[in-house]
């Protein structure tokens, strides 16, 4: 069975006394924001929870602290069994998921984990730092053979929303990026919503007509800088690297125009379903492994197999 709540219903529900089937554990799960790569993540969780005969309930708290805090909240005085979450702030949310704990939850983090180890008994992630090295890689060799070496970079981050994921995906990039090549970081602006991200990219290509490379660290950064590029006629002279894997960035990527190159996918539907699959079995007494590095995927438009079967995993 799917079960939805909002946080306002979550909140009128916080004096409620619930009582759950010993049988059918409750696993709260917790994204922070509505992109494809959450969605995945929530899918696999979603999925998971009911092949093992769990409740499932689902919550995005749109990137705001606050309202990750009430939502753990609410799910302490509702006496679910686990939490299984993408944490907002690897620091940050640490305070409210020790009352977790405290009261007797299991907590499990996907998509990154918190700085205070001894709080979530499970964690899903794949390395911030080496996403973007990943792609800051396949950067490298593509300014290497056709750029001559040097390019002008422009950056695309989300440090006002995640500062610290944003800044290991950036400077993972960067680092690897600059291997053999003359690189010279134009400008670095917050951009993750397309629709932003289209606006700001925009306004770089006009204001520097000399950037050849823009780098996105998410998503909706990727899609914005490529659609910018587009609007601007500049395929062909401008090119765009990013992270995460969606069916639209895999249209990019086989797209003739040329303007997307590569991004660095991870695994969220196999991520989301090994945390709520490690929940249950802490629930049951087994032991987990406490810290499970999940791989990421380089997608390049050199390789256009491997693309098309990691849009073929989304579907799964």
């Amino acid at each position: 069975m799917r079960t939805f709540f909002t946080i306002a219903a979550l909140g009128l529900m916080a004096g409620t006394s619930f009582v759950h089937a010993a049988d059918k554990p409750v696993v709260a799960s917790i994204v922070f924001q509505g992109d494809q790569f959450m969605k995945s993540l929530q899918a696999g969780m979603r999925s998971a929870a009911e092949k093992a005969g769990a409740e499932i309930l689902e919550t995005n708290i749109d990137g705001d602290q606050a309202k990750e805090s009430q939502a753990i909240d609410t799910y302490i005085a509702r006496k679910v069994n686990a939490i299984v979450i993408a944490p907002v702030s690897a620091k940050n949310s640490a305070a409210a998921l020790k009352r977790a704990r405290d009261a007797g939850i299991t907590v499990v983090a996907v998509n990154g984990g918190l700085t205070d180890g001894t709080i979530a008994q499970a964690t899903f992630s794949t390395s911030n730092k080496d996403l973007g090295m990943s792609t800051g890689k396949a950067a490298a060799a593509f300014i290497k053979t056709t750029l001559s070496g040097k390019a002008n970079v422009a950056i695309l981050g989300f440090k006002s929303l995640l500062p610290e994921q944003s800044g290991d995906r950036t400077g993972g990039f960067k680092s690897a990026a600059e291997a053999g090549n003359q690189i010279k970081v134009v400008t670095e602006q917050d951009a993750w919503l397309p629709e932003k991200a289209v606006s700001v990219a925009t306004d770089i290509l006009t204001a520097n007509p000399d950037v050849n490379v823009i780098y996105a660290a998410n998503e909706g950064g990727t899609v914005g800088a490529m659609q910018a590029v587009r609007n601007a006629g500049k395929s062909g002279s401008v090119y765009v690297f990013g992270i995460d894997g969606s069916e639209q960035l895999a249209k990019g990527l086989m797209a003739k125009d040329n303007v997307l190159q590569a991004v660095t996918a991870q695994s969220p539907f196999a991520m989301g379903a090994e945390g709520v699959n490690a929940a249950l079995s802490i629930l049951k007494g087994e032991k987990v492994e406490q810290q499970t590095t999940v791989p990421a995927i380089l997608l390049s438009r050199t390789e256009p197999e491997g693309i098309k079967s990691f849009v073929q995993s989304l579907k799964n």
